[in-house]
């Protein structure tokens, strides 16, 4: 079970990994355009910050497969899936129809939904638990980001 746990988890960061290359698109002339909020990080900090944030997604979903019970396992897998479908879904929605309001929704229910991924790690991993804050952050600045372009554009 913890095998097919781990591989389930690696799963789902390949999954975030691919869906969010296929999808999010910011050299083109539509995002160029948009009205940027003052405070938007530039752009070397998401060649950083991403890479960082998949490695330690995995290290997590490992770490929690080998050590957490079943349950928690399991609970932390659908915090994370459901995590991934609203990421990815704000992927798509900015990028693509470029529905900038369906894209904060979807990326605030990421946010809220990591919550239960942290303090699930923090319990199983201290260590784990701590490396996981910066996506936490991440992904709520980057809700409120995302919601900043659709009130600005």
């Amino acid at each position: 079970m913890k095998t097919l746990t781990a591989a389930t988890g690696i799963a789902l960061v390949f999954v975030y990994v691919i869906g969010s290359g296929l999808w999010v698109n910011t050299r083109d002339n539509w995002y160029g355009s948009l009205n940027a909020p003052p405070w938007q990080p530039p752009d070397f900090i998401f060649g950083i910050i991403w890479p960082y944030n998949f490695i330690v997604l995995g290290i997590a979903v490992v770490t929690i497969a080998q050590r957490a019970s079943t349950k928690a396992t399991l609970i932390y897998l659908g915090f994370f899936a459901l995590s991934v479908i609203f990421a990815l879904t704000w992927a798509f929605q900015f990028y693509r129809p470029h529905n900038l309001q369906a894209a904060s929704i979807a990326l605030a229910l990421t946010a809220l939904l990591t919550i239960p991924m942290v303090i699930i790690t923090f319990r199983t991993s201290i260590p784990i638990g701590l490396a996981l804050l910066p996506y936490q952050a991440w992904v709520a600045i980057a809700a409120n980001l995302s919601y900043t372009y659709s009130k600005l554009n």
